[in-house]
């Protein structure tokens, strides 16, 4: 249930925790259970139901070792969200995340994003949402992923010039032919998000959102809202300018504005929510949000994310404050 109104927008309020037990290996070992608070939202019109807290996979580095102690301490803690992409370390994070997750797969929602082809010499890519192009590669992405199915399945980027019709068709043959469940889109193109929204069977929308772009707020949420379209956060403590990171200018705000957040988030911080778990419950508590993405590269940064599952949610008086720190930003492009 959703109370308070806030900018004209509806905020999710402080609610009961779902009370999840979990055990690792060595917890089974030693006859003990840990009680974890994690949320689960369903993502759209899908049947997934996934973790409000979720791991952005392109921070995993290239230790396989490592990578799968970070992955089972994100499951331990409750989180059933991977997110990857074939663009990310030329596809090798999509081997280490199917390494980590090996075993585990019927515990686990992965996504995976396409549409960006790398050229022969390594130089750089190039953006290819052709039907043929996105076929092929959801081949190279299973296998990569040691998997049968992809759960979430993204178009990554997208432009007004794209054959928006032949790359829908490509994700709807690959749903009916059950390599993958569900298709979505990553993009913060207003005009390509309504393109999608009006002529596909997309569940999702991966978008940056933080309390430094609010810019979803305007244009995305409230048509995103009313087709049930579930949204995928990046960005959400802002490159971690919200939290620990000296300012400096992010999109329209100078480093003076980003101070000024900053300092917002850290005034509202109390026992138990910090100002990173400030910072993503703004964005957990925005009634359009399924789940943020959070990159984790350490034990601590894992044990960080997690712990803003279980903090003390926003009242409407604290989400106003922080809303009123700056002036709403507002895309001024490909509206």
């Amino acid at each position: 249930m959703s109370h308070g109104l806030s900018m004209g927008r509806l905020f999710k309020l402080p609610r009961f925790f779902n009370f999840v037990w979990y055990a690792s290996a060595e917890a089974i070992a030693g006859n003990l259970l840990k009680p974890a608070f994690m949320q689960y939202h369903q993502l759209g019109r899908s049947d997934l139901h996934i973790s409000e807290i979720s791991y952005g996979c392109m921070s995993l580095g290239s230790d396989d070792a490592d990578n799968a102690r970070l992955v089972q301490q994100a499951i331990d803690g409750g989180i059933n969200f991977f997110d990857t992409a074939d663009l990310y370390d030329h596809g090798r994070n999509e081997i280490t995340l199917g390494k980590a997750l090996e075993g585990k797969r019927q515990d686990v929602v992965i996504a995976t994003k396409v549409g960006n082809q790398w050229r022969p010499d390594g130089s750089g890519w190039d953006w290819n949402p052709r039907r043929e192009y996105i076929l092929s590669c959801v081949e190279e992405s299973l296998r990569r992923l040691n998997t049968d199915y992809i759960d979430l399945y993204q178009l990554h980027g997208g432009t007004l010039e794209d054959p928006a019709d032949e790359t829908i068709s490509a994700f709807e043959t690959l749903v009916q032919q059950g390599k993958i469940r569900y298709y979505g889109i990553s993009s913060i193109r207003p005009n390509v998000i309504r393109t999608f929204v009006e002529r596909s069977n997309i569940v999702s929308v991966m978008m940056q959102y933080s309390l430094l772009d609010r810019r979803p707020e305007e244009s995305c949420f409230p048509l995103l809202e009313q087709h049930n379209i579930g949204v995928l956060v990046r960005g959400a403590v802002a490159k971690g300018l919200l939290v620990n990171k000296a300012p400096e200018p992010y999109l329209n705000y100078d480093a003076a504005d980003v101070a000024k957040a900053a300092a917002a988030a850290q005034r509202l911080s109390v026992a138990g929510r910090g100002p990173a778990a400030t910072a993503l419950r703004y964005v957990l508590q925005q009634p359009a949000v399924t789940t943020a993405v959070v990159g984790m590269r350490t034990a601590q940064q894992v044990q960080d994310a997690l712990a803003a599952a279980g903090a003390v949610p926003l009242t409407a008086t604290e989400i106003q404050q922080l809303q009123q720190v700056l002036p709403v930003n507002r895309y001024e492009q490909h509206r």
